[in-house]
């Protein structure tokens, strides 16, 4: 194999971990608001924003990653139409969703009446499966991504007497609960993560100059956590409780209310 197919781009692995770590940071600050510890005002002003931000910069390197892997798939060799290379990324999705399924039972049983029906592990999941078609187009992307980003934006302004489209995005009146992904408007900010992908990141090369930072030790740092961001979004809120609970005063009893 081509020793080029092997490197990881660094930015985008220091990036993702970034990302995840301002993530575990909003969890915190969630988790002391939740629990009546300390109160903030996370309905609106810099917090609202920052949770989006942070979200949105998460799932367009869902897209840009996508691109990177589908081309360097292809480039080492794999025949995607007679190995299935659909299959490869149909199991990716399915598997980061049942993870996002694992979630809505635990809040299910822990926080009942505001558990995760749609969050960000059931939306990566769908979308990896939903994007696959369009995974090697440039511009098309980015008019998806625009229809996409606009019809959630629409959509948010009304509300639904009915639960079954959720997951896409027409928000039920009575919705309550602490994630919510839906695939209007986030489809869009991975089909754009696609476009971005395709014209900076062609053929598994950086189509630009930067400076090579890898060997840096916070940048080093920081994609250590971005390869391995699923793992800590899966295990970082249980950390969190654990540590209020010790560290915090938590009354553990609240979990069972």
């Amino acid at each position: 194999m081509n020793k080029n197919l092997k490197k990881r781009f660094w930015e985008i692995d220091s990036l993702r971990g970034i990302a995840i770590v301002l993530m575990v940071a909003y969890h915190f600050l969630f988790d002391l608001n939740y629990f009546n510890i300390y109160n903030f005002n996370l309905s609106s002003g810099f917090l609202w924003w920052f949770a989006r931000i942070d979200a949105g910069i998460f799932i367009l390197l869902v897209g840009i990653s996508l691109t990177l892997s589908y081309s360097r798939n292809r480039l080492i060799g794999i025949d995607y139409e007679k190995k299935s290379l659909f299959i490869k990324y149909l199991k990716r999705g399915l598997k980061i969703f049942f993870y996002g399924m694992i979630i809505t039972l635990i809040t299910w049983i822990f926080i009942r009446e505001e558990f995760i029906i749609f969050g960000v592990l059931h939306f990566i999941g769908l979308a990896i499966i939903l994007e696959y078609p369009f995974i090697n187009y440039k511009y098309l992307n980015l008019v998806l991504g625009t229809i996409f980003i606009g019809s959630g934006i629409i959509l948010s302004y009304f509300r639904f007497n009915f639960y079954f489209l959720a997951w896409i995005g027409f928000i039920p009146s009575t919705l309550n609960t602490v994630d919510y992904f839906p695939l209007l408007p986030w489809l869009g900010v991975v089909s754009i993560g696609l476009f971005l992908g395709n014209i900076f990141y062609r053929n598994y090369k950086r189509r630009f100059f930067l400076p090579d930072l890898s060997k840096t030790g916070i940048i080093r740092l920081f994609s250590f956590l971005g390869r391995n961001s699923l793992i800590i979004y899966l295990i970082h809120q249980p950390v969190l409780i654990v540590t209020l609970y010790l560290f915090g005063g938590l009354n553990i009893t609240l979990l069972f209310n």
